[in-house]
């Protein structure tokens, strides 16, 4: 398969809002919040009268708000008209999958500037019902298994990783315990407060081994990223971030027709994609976000991207490797186990996190010298995965 390679577009802008329950804002509001302060994070300034196209990452927001036509209400939020507006939709992997293909349209010489929006309304009807729209739409074929949610998903895949490598409850339990350690710290976080290894060992069994502090919140949010030609680039910032690699893969729906439990292929597929593309391997990787949709998905996702060898991600969290000052800082914003999951906005926000890291404005979470920068996004659950590597220059 052939890999574009030398692929550099760069990042001169990122906003985001505060993700959480949002029931005082509308999906135009949470848009418009996200695109201002990506417009007022560009150093030199830049107006929106400037964007080319825009790249739209909504996932479920036909199915919740029973709304059709999305770009045409961005395009009337934001005023811009008669310019190309593309939806995205890829179940989790939304924002990453934006984000990949705007990055295509400007290395091809196609656009010199773009939008890429994230954005999701999921409080606005109560939780059950939007889990069960999302997932009610997805397994529509007879052979599908009924009644599965997403928790009973990951519990399959942390069954099976514990038969296989022996990995423990508490090893799943600490990624918990990091990454609320560290959205304590975030002021975009929907979760500010820090949990005990003993608070999430005590929890409320969801899908065993998935417990209640395992499970990332139902949440809304936006961001946005400007992405430019190189050159235009320099006109806007003297401190661009750079995308240098994407990888995506998808693999079956169906867990029945997956050749293994304990890893997805799909994301395995997505890194080597991206690294290749980058020209590097993950031991360069500085600092990542990760999908943290259940606390054990994680540690699967260490072993995925390559950053320990596979059966060993329970020792890397259990170690300390995945904290501030290991070796491949993960989720320091907090991940979506307490930052949050607005679907759609989530593969956009990482990469806001990740543009403030490589800029060295990450503040008491910060990477001292980071130069290269990771995301993925776990979509499907497992069946979709999706790369992106940045790095500064």
């Amino acid at each position: 398969m052939g890999v574009l390679l030398n692929m550099k577009v760069a990042v001169i802008g990122a906003g985001s809002t505060v993700f959480g329950e949002l029931f005082g804002r509308s999906y135009a509001d949470l848009v418009l919040e996200a695109v201002k302060e990506c417009l007022n994070s560009v150093d030199k300034g830049f107006e929106l009268k400037e964007v080319e196209a825009i790249w739209l990452s909504t996932a479920i927001g036909t199915l919740i708000r029973r709304e059709g036509c999305i770009s045409c209400e961005v395009a009337d939020t934001l005023r811009l008209y008669n310019l190309p507006i593309t939806r995205v939709e890829n179940a989790c992997s939304s924002g990453g999958d934006a984000i990949r293909n705007a990055a295509f349209a400007v290395a091809a010489g196609i656009y010199d500037k773009v939008l890429v929006i994230g954005a999701e309304k999921m409080r606005d009807v109560p939780s059950r019902d939007t889990v069960i729209a999302f997932s009610g739409e997805l397994r529509h074929q007879w052979w599908h298994p009924r009644g599965l949610t997403a928790p009973g998903w990951a519990a399959l895949y942390a069954v099976a990783h514990m038969n296989q490598y022996g990995t423990k409850e508490e090893q799943f339990a600490e990624v918990a315990v990091k990454n609320h350690e560290y959205g304590s710290m975030n002021p975009k976080s929907q979760f500010k407060f820090k949990v005990t290894l003993e608070q999430v060992m005590n929890s409320p069994v969801v899908a065993w081994p998935i417990r209640l502090l395992h499970c990332c919140p139902v949440t809304d949010g936006a961001a946005a990223v400007i992405l430019a030609n190189p050159e235009i680039a320099k006109k806007y910032t003297d401190a661009p971030v750079y995308l240098v690699g994407t990888g995506l893969a998808v693999d079956s729906f169906y867990m029945g027709w997956r050749e293994s439990y304990t890893y997805s292929p799909a994301m395995v597929s997505a890194a080597k994609q991206a690294y290749k593309m980058a020209r590097i391997e993950p031991k360069d990787v500085d600092v990542a976000e990760l999908h943290d949709c259940f606390s054990p998905v994680e540690i699967m996702l260490y072993e995925d991207l390559g950053f320990c060898p596979k059966g060993e991600g329970g020792k890397f969290i259990e170690e300390g490797l995945s904290r501030l000052g290991g070796k491949v800082p993960c989720n320091l914003s907090g991940g979506l186990k307490t930052k949050g999951h607005p679907i759609g906005a989530t593969g956009v926000g990482q990469a806001y996190e990740i543009w403030k890291q490589l800029r060295g404005e990450a503040g008491k979470v910060q990477v001292n010298g980071a130069e290269i920068g990771l995301t993925c996004n776990w979509g499907g659950p497992g069946s979709i995965g999706v790369v992106n590597i940045y790095r500064r220059p």
